[in-house]
């Protein structure tokens, strides 16, 4: 039961130790906040959410099952639009966490993200979300083939851009959302489109929307992803928080 505190945290972890952590942060940084734990988001419920200011998620257990906590989240936050989620990472789901739960209220930190950077997500609240953490950015800020890249050889970044582009997104959108100047962006994306000998943005998006590079790119509709990110929005739903009181 919430207590009459002035605002309230809610941080999901399967982890009991991050949840200590995580608790620690906010009664140290934060005393105004009341911290309500849960293991699962199957223990959230609509009235939970409704007064929660910021919910802090632990993604670093869900690597097995990491789309389905995803789109579960991506769920709640699109009915629940008022909340700063802050979500902590790992890096084999970074791509996915871009994908389906960046958004103007929530904030992507790395697993590995000092206190500070936690403290300082929570702190910023709602009018500095939309962000990806110095830390996680680090991790993926680089322009060399990785060893997992296809015979085509482009390099992550422009991958990512690639693959944002395929989402709907324009070049300003992922400029920002990157930390990267417009300049940089459009140079990934000419950069790629050399190396795949494409002419214009036509032949660009004709073979984002291929069935090769939508594999590239990971980009596949079979897996419930579409080519337009707010077509996802249309679709999602949330049944345990539709049954709550």
């Amino acid at each position: 039961m919430l207590s009459e505190k002035y605002r309230c945290a809610v941080v999901i972890s399967r982890a009991p130790i991050i949840q200590f952590g995580l608790g620690a942060i906010m009664a140290q940084s934060f005393c105004e906040y009341e911290t309500i734990y849960c293991a699962t988001p199957e223990e959230i419920t609509l009235s939970l959410l409704q007064h929660a200011n910021v919910v802090i998620v632990d993604l670093t257990n869900d690597l097995r099952q990491a789309r389905s906590a995803c789109k579960t989240y991506y769920s709640m936050m699109i009915q629940c639009v008022d909340i700063h989620w802050v979500f902590i990472v790992p890096l084999p789901i970074y791509p996915l966490a871009v994908e389906l739960l960046l958004r103007s209220e929530s904030t992507l930190l790395s697993s590995m993200e000092p206190v500070e950077g936690i403290i300082n997500a929570v702190r910023s609240g709602n009018r500095r979300a939309e962000i990806i953490g110095r830390s996680l950015l680090s991790d993926h800020d680089y322009d060399d083939d990785d060893v997992n890249q296809p015979a085509l050889s482009l390099t992550y970044s422009e991958r990512q851009v690639l693959r944002l582009l395929g989402k709907g997104w324009g070049i300003n959108q992922i400029a920002s959302m990157l930390k990267k100047s417009n300049k940089t962006v459009s140079a990934q994306k000419n950069s790629a489109m050399r190396r795949l000998s494409l002419r214009s943005n036509a032949e660009l998006y004709a073979w984002i929307n291929s069935g090769y590079g939508s594999e590239v790119l990971n980009l596949n509709p079979m897996n419930g992803e579409s080519k337009q990110w707010k077509k996802v929005e249309q679709e999602e739903t949330l049944p345990l928080l539709n049954d709550a009181p």
